[in-house]
């Protein structure tokens, strides 16, 4: 009988049979996973390595280039072909792991995705603005009244509106006010008006703009004209009263009238003073009040009517400016009568400037005006001179009714009264061979009146910021009113252009 013991080399073919099963096994595994986008193998891969590892930070369509290692469970590097693709947005992925990002920054969380033969790892992309290309200031625009504080603040964006992280210096380059230059609060001035552009924030060679619009504040001041006012018995008297704020801009009211101290009566509404049949000196009679301000104005009522004007103005009696070419007003102006262009027709600024009279642009009632303005031009330069004051100021001085003369210019710097001596028709005519320039108040006393005043200059007339101006300036070429002047007159040139600044008024005498 044969020994059935067999020697430890030795197999029997049950134990050969198993063995070759085996090794085939083996073998199928490797196909399994050279084949790893479409194996349904989950046991030939066991893990995947994804180089570089996330999260990866790109700028806007910026690239990356993702390798992958596979390992089967022994830890032998499998030799694979993954699936890649992107699920949450961020960018785009070819089949060989090159990723490129999109316009929009921000974090897209596991977007990146690779899978092998049931094994998946996500990686996480962030996103980063690219290089800034434009900054938006905001509010604009921005309006607050004088002297108020207001906070812009600035964005950055890219090409592509993603937002960059930005330390803008700040800076006012129109006017309007002052701002910090690392905070960006504006500080409005005192001055109304629409500052285009001014506030400026910069972030190296690019910057963004803001227009701020300043507005006059709370009412400070209540001002009556004329005053005083001289009227005939039973006569009538247009009053007028303007409000300020603290910076001397004018504010739109509606101011109550009344009479305190005997004289006439007074359209509440209006400011229409009819006298009464007394004559006689009513002082601080006419009162106008709005909210807390009032101010009073004095009347004086004569009987004997006045005698004819020194000049006929014709049909300037209702025109308070009057050009040759151009008006122009800048803000917050408030012309209270005509305004007429001939041969010009240029109107420029209404609004925001007011105008409550008529406007006559080249045609046949401006073409008239400016015929009477030659006329009475031509009689006042025509007078005779009764005092010659050659080129001094005459500012601080004070001056009865006459005829006074310079060969060149006429300059007023301060206070210049002009005394009536009780005569409500005296008459003052100050002829300038040039210009005319004025940075002070006229003061009308005793009986004087802005309509028998008359300021006519060979060539310019400019009158200085701030100035209480009374007369009727009657000049050859161009008028200028600066920054909150009054005019209780008219402003007539014969070929210029008259310019108005910052809440000028202008009311007829």
């Amino acid at each position: 009988m044969k020994s059935t013991m067999r020697g430890p080399g030795v197999r029997t073919l049950g134990q050969r049979v198993r063995i070759v099963r085996v090794i085939v096994g083996v073998a199928l595994a490797g196909v399994f996973a050279a084949a790893c986008g479409s194996s349904t193998d989950v046991r030939t891969t066991t893990s995947l390595t994804v180089t570089p590892p996330g999260p990866v930070t790109l700028a806007v369509n910026g690239t990356q280039q993702f390798t992958v290692v596979a390992k089967a469970s022994n830890g032998s590097v499998l030799n694979v072909t993954p699936t890649w693709s992107v699920v949450a947005g961020g960018g785009t992925i070819t089949s060989t792991g090159l990723f490129t990002a999109g316009t929009v920054a921000g974090t897209f969380t596991n977007t990146v995705s690779v899978t092998c033969s049931g094994v998946t790892v996500a990686i996480t992309i962030i996103v980063t603005p690219g290089v800034l290309a434009t900054i938006t200031v905001t509010p604009n625009p921005g309006t607050m009244p004088i002297n108020t504080t207001l906070q812009y603040t600035a964005v950055g964006r890219d090409a592509n509106g993603n937002v960059v992280a930005i330390t803008p210096v700040w800076s006012v380059t129109a006017g309007g006010g002052a701002i910090n230059a690392g905070s960006g609060l504006f500080t409005a001035g005192a001055v109304t008006g629409t500052f285009t552009n001014t506030v400026r924030a910069t972030s190296g060679t690019i910057f963004g703009t803001a227009t701020a619009i300043v507005t006059a504040g709370a009412p400070a001041s209540i001002v009556v004209t004329p005053n005083p006012a001289t009227v005939q018995t039973n006569a009538t008297q247009q009053f007028t009263a303007v409000v300020r704020d603290a910076g001397g801009n004018v504010i739109a009211a509606s101011p109550v009238w009344s009479v305190v101290n005997g004289g006439g009566t007074i359209d509440a509404v209006t400011g229409l003073f009819t006298a009464g049949g007394s004559t006689g000196t009513f002082n601080k009679t006419v009162r106008a009040a709005s909210g807390a301000l009032a101010d009073t104005a004095t009347v004086i009522v004569v009987s004997s009517p006045p005698p004819a004007p020194i000049v006929a103005l014709g049909s300037l009696n209702v025109v308070g400016i009057l050009a040759g070419s151009t008006v122009t007003c800048v803000t917050g102006g408030l012309v209270k009568a005509d305004i007429d262009i001939y041969a010009g027709s240029a109107l420029v600024g209404f609004g925001p400037c007011v105008l409550t009279g008529a406007k006559h642009l080249a045609d046949a009632v401006a073409q008239q005006a400016q015929a009477d303005l030659l006329v009475a031009y031509n009689t006042l330069v025509g007078l005779p001179c009764g005092t010659v004051i050659g080129t001094a100021d005459i500012g601080g001085t004070t001056k009865a009714a006459g005829v006074y003369c310079s060969a060149s210019t006429i300059g007023v710097t301060g206070q210049l009264v002009l005394d009536g001596g009780g005569n409500s028709n005296a008459t003052f005519v100050f002829q300038a061979g040039s210009s005319l320039t004025g940075v002070g108040n006229i003061i009308l006393i005793n009986g004087a009146q802005a309509q028998n005043v008359y300021w006519v200059n060979g060539a310019a007339a400019t009158i200085g910021v701030g100035s209480a101006w009374q007369g009727n300036i009657l000049a050859v070429s161009s008028i200028t009113l600066n920054d909150n002047v009054t005019l209780l007159g008219r402003a007539l040139t014969r070929i210029g252009a008259v310019t108005l600044g910052n809440n000028n008024v202008i009311t007829l005498p």
